[in-house]
């Protein structure tokens, strides 16, 4: 990448129809968890217009009542406004879960089977994570994708005081940095759309976002008179949420990781349990980066780990800092197979990821959150320990 250049994320709220379907799935995932830790959850979901489609595969000893996990999950959202086609109180929903296949559980429980190469509990899939981080926020993160996150972050906070009666959940937001010699400089703009109700006129909604949105969470050294907003584009936006697109879960992925900016490995998060090595080894290798980076070690690193289904150590591990590494990627890799475990089940142990924790993680990204376990900077000392 050139030293000048100029890079852009997006973030998507709460109402948005993706979305809405993440958070019913990651609903359902902390209910499991909070019956019965050793749940295994693959939870699908599609909205559109006034239904509700649940799929996919569930062995857990909790007794859910399906039906009050989405409702209340929409609610919290805000879909509640007597015009909303969309409501949680008047959705129908149809479920279609199963049970996880026998198969796929002989692979992933820590028991001895035909076939499989011991007795240690295996990779739920096969598959590539990556995780990033950069010293150039604060969060350790792109600045585009935080920025992006923080604009809808207010909007939320805002909508649900009741002090904005015409905004919506539906909502999307667009940042795009300048950069001069590899550092963020400038927002060169910003784009948000956010349903409205009827009676608000456009002008209204660009100053109110503007002064009350942009100005409050954006860094005011980074906006200029050259700052270009682009509120609402299209002129209106009140036909939104599921009402106006279908919305299926694990669509967002981009937003829900580094903005594009970082690698992916083209695994969804939302609804599944952490035997699942898309979620718990994505959110490992962030930890991983993480620390890198806070252990000053690099300026930025991206980490990329493989596993195969049933087999429980990874297949490949390697890193990459860009050439801002203060030591060699090798040695950053041997000290970090000495600091931390790769293996599915010592994530699980080291992130403490059986519990009901992942509608936390749903919006505004799932990393970046500071009170989250794959956020903590904790082996900094035992990272600079080992590489010497």
């Amino acid at each position: 990448m050139p030293k000048n250049f100029v890079f852009s994320s997006e973030s998507v709220g709460e109402g948005h129809p993706d979305k809405v379907a993440d958070y019913i799935s990651d609903s359902i995932l902390d209910a499991c968890l909070k019956v019965d830790k050793t749940s295994r959850v693959a939870c699908e979901t599609m909205v559109k217009s006034n239904l509700v489609f649940l799929a996919g595969e569930i062995t857990t000893r909790a007794k859910l009542d399906y039906e009050t996990i989405v409702r209340k999950a929409i609610r919290e959202i805000g879909y509640i406004n007597d015009d909303d086609v969309f409501h949680a109180d008047t959705v129908f929903i149809t479920n279609a879960l199963t049970k996880q296949s026998s198969d796929i559980a002989q692979g992933v429980d820590a028991a001895r089977a035909k076939g499989k190469k011991g007795a240690e509990q295996g990779a739920g899939d096969q598959g590539i994570m990556f995780g990033y981080a950069s010293n150039e926020t604060s969060e350790l993160m792109p600045s585009a994708i935080i920025y992006s996150h923080r604009i809808l972050r207010r909007l939320a906070k805002l909508r649900k005081s009741g002090n904005v009666k015409w905004l919506r959940p539906d909502c999307k937001s667009q940042v795009t940095v300048a950069y001069e010699d590899n550092k963020p400089v400038a927002i060169r703009n910003v784009v948000i759309s956010t349903q409205h109700t009827a009676d608000v006129s456009h002008a209204e909604i660009h100053e109110f976002l503007v002064e009350h949105v942009i100005k409050k969470v954006l860094p005011k050294k980074m906006l200029n008179d050259k700052t270009q907003y682009l509120i609402n584009p299209t002129g209106r936006f009140v036909e939104g949420g599921p009402q106006g697109d279908a919305g299926l879960i694990g669509r967002k992925i981009i937003v829900d990781t580094y903005g594009g900016w970082g690698r992916h490995g083209g695994g969804a998060f939302s609804g599944k349990d952490p035997s699942k090595v898309d979620r718990s080894a994505a959110y490992m290798c962030r930890w991983v980066a993480k620390n890198i980076v806070a252990a000053g070690l690099a300026d930025s690193v991206e980490l990329q780990v493989a596993y195969a289904i049933g087999y429980p150590k990874p297949v490949s591990i390697s890193v990459d800092t860009f050439g801002t590494g203060t030591v060699s990627d090798e040695r950053i890799v041997r000290a970090i197979k000495k600091v931390f475990g790769f293996k599915p089940a010592e994530i699980v142990e080291q992130l403490k990821l059986l519990r009901p924790i992942y509608r936390e993680t749903t919006h505004y990204g799932h990393f970046g959150k500071s009170n989250l376990s794959w956020e903590q900077t904790d082996k900094v000392k035992k990272l600079l320990a080992a590489i010497k």
